[in-house]
C-alpha cells in the first residue's frame, strides 16, 4: 500500500459507510461502491462483495489506475481479460475489485476528481428504468440543483457493466466535454445507478445527496402533471453567482 492510500483507508471507509447508511437507502446488501485517488497513479476502491454499510479497512483494494487506464483505451473486453486486469493491477489488499472499478478509473481519469461515489438510491433509478429518464438531464428544477450538481448532468445507456461499459462512458465524457467545456458533477446510468463525482468525499455524498432530491421531486413534478424547469437563464445566473459559488466551495468541504 502506498503511504498516501495508507493515510486515507480510514477516509474511504468513513465515506463508503455514510453512504451505505441504511436510513439513506441509497444501497443495499453488497449494492454500490466508493474509490478515493490515493498517489498520482493509483486509487483505493470498494472490494466487490461488500457491503458499503459495514465497510471496514478489508474492504478496499488499491489499484494501479495507469493499468486500468490502458486496458480501458485498447484491448479486448471479455470476462476473462477484464479478470487478468483486476489481479494485474492491484497493489494492496486481499480482495477482487468491484466490476465497477473500472468506470472509476475512467472518471478519476478527469481533472478535479478525487472522490467518486456510486449508488442505486430508489428514487433515482425509478426514472432511470423509465420511459422519461432524460428528464433528469433535460433541465434544472431549483436553484440547490444547479449549486450542488452543476448544470449539465450525463446520462449514459445501459451498457453491460465493465470494459464495456466504461468505453461506452469514456465517448460519453468526451462528447460531454466538448458540448460543455467543463466534465459533469454527476453520471447517471439507465437501468443502473448513478456515479457522483467530486474534489472530496465530502463533496461526492453531497451531490449524492442532492440527486435523490432532485429525483424525488422530478417524481412528484411528474406525478402532479409534470416539471417545470428553470430557464437557461436564471440557470446560468444561479451557476455563476459569487455568493453560490462560495456556498459550493463550502459544501465541498
Amino acid at each position: 500500500m502506498t503511504e498516501t492510500a495508507h493515510a486515507r483507508i480510514d477516509e474511504i471507509v468513513e465515506l463508503t459507510r455514510r453512504a451505505g447508511d441504511p436510513a439513506r437507502a441509497y444501497a443495499i446488501l453488497a449494492e454500490g461502491n466508493t474509490s478515493l485517488r490515493t498517489a498520482p497513479g493509483r486509487m483505493l476502491v470498494k472490494a466487490t462483495g461488500s457491503s458499503m454499510h459495514t465497510a471496514a479497512r478489508h474492504s478496499f483494494v488499491e489499484v494501479d489506475l495507469e493499468r486500468y487506464w490502458e486496458a480501458i483505451d485498447e484491448g479486448p473486453d471479455d470476462d476473462d481479460h477484464v479478470k487478468a486486469l483486476f489481479e494485474e493491477a492491484r497493489t494492496w489488499g486481499h480482495g477482487k475489485p468491484s466490476v465497477e472499478s473500472v468506470l472509476h478509473a475512467v472518471c478519476q481519469r478527469l481533472d478535479g476528481v478525487d472522490a467518486v461515489v456510486h449508488t442505486h438510491p430508489i428514487a433515482v433509478n425509478a426514472l432511470l428504468c423509465s420511459d422519461r429518464a432524460e428528464l433528469l438531464t433535460d433541465g434544472a428544477l431549483f436553484p440547490d440543483q444547479i449549486v450542488v450538481m452543476g448544470r449539465h448532468p450525463l446520462l449514459v445507456p445501459y451498457v453491460d457493466p465493465g470494459l464495456p461499459l466504461a468505453r461506452a462512458t469514456a465517448r460519453a465524457l468526451d462528447e460531454h466535454l466538448d458540448r460543455h467545456g467543463e466534465r459533469p458533477r454527476v453520471i447517471y446510468l439507465r437501468n443502473h445507478g448513478v456515479f457522483a463525482l467530486a474534489g472530496t468525499a465530502e463533496e461526492a455524498l453531497s451531490i449524492t445527496a442532492m440527486t435523490v432530491k432532485s429525483a424525488e421531486v422530478l417524481n412528484g413534478a411528474l406525478a402532479v402533471g409534470g416539471p417545470v424547469f428553470l430557464s437557461e437563464e436564471h440557470a446560468a445566473r444561479i451557476d455563476t453567482r459569487p455568493d453560490e459559488r462560495l456556498r459550493r466551495a463550502l459544501l465541498a468541504g
